[in-house]
């Protein structure tokens, strides 16, 4: 957990608000993200709170990181380049704290939380750039001069 309950709100609400913003906004690897980083966040918050078992969390990081990298093969775009560096520092604290046999403290709360902040905020700044791409793409053309250049309007 973050520094107080509130704090964890507000993360929780950024990561969905990034996942809404992907789906509405966003283009194909945009979407399918989205749809993999919501499952992470709703599948490890249910484990976090009525278990707390560490190899699930591995897994369920694990499984996350996977099927962002075959996203990421897929379609290479920058976000999940990005989102993948993120979610090896996840995974590696999840296997620090499972090999040392520790129990998660409050710094692990603390990574855990940012890393998760950090995916979504990738993943709402790839949704922003594909639905600035589409527009773009979408506007019409200026008509060019006689000459070559652009018509003043």
């Amino acid at each position: 957990m973050l520094t107080s309950p509130l704090a964890n709100l507000v993360a929780f609400v950024l990561c969905i608000a990034g996942c809404v913003l992907a789906f509405a906004k966003g283009g194909a690897s945009e979407r399918i993200g989205a749809g993999v980083i919501l499952a992470n966040l709703v599948v490890a918050t249910a484990n976090y709170s009525s278990f707390g078992n560490q190899i699930a969390d591995l897994c369920i990081d694990g499984l996350t990181a996977t099927a962002l990298l075959v996203l990421a093969i897929r379609y290479a775009a920058p976000w999940l380049g990005a989102a993948m560096l993120i979610f090896a520092v996840q995974f590696g604290l999840d296997a620090f704290y499972f090999v040392l046999e520790r129990r998660p403290d409050h710094f692990h709360d603390l990574v855990n939380n940012a890393d998760t902040l950090g995916v979504s905020i990738c993943l709402a700044a790839g949704a922003i750039l594909a639905w600035r791409r589409r527009t773009r793409a979408q506007a019409p053309a200026a008509p060019l001069a006689a000459d070559g250049a652009e018509a003043a309007p």
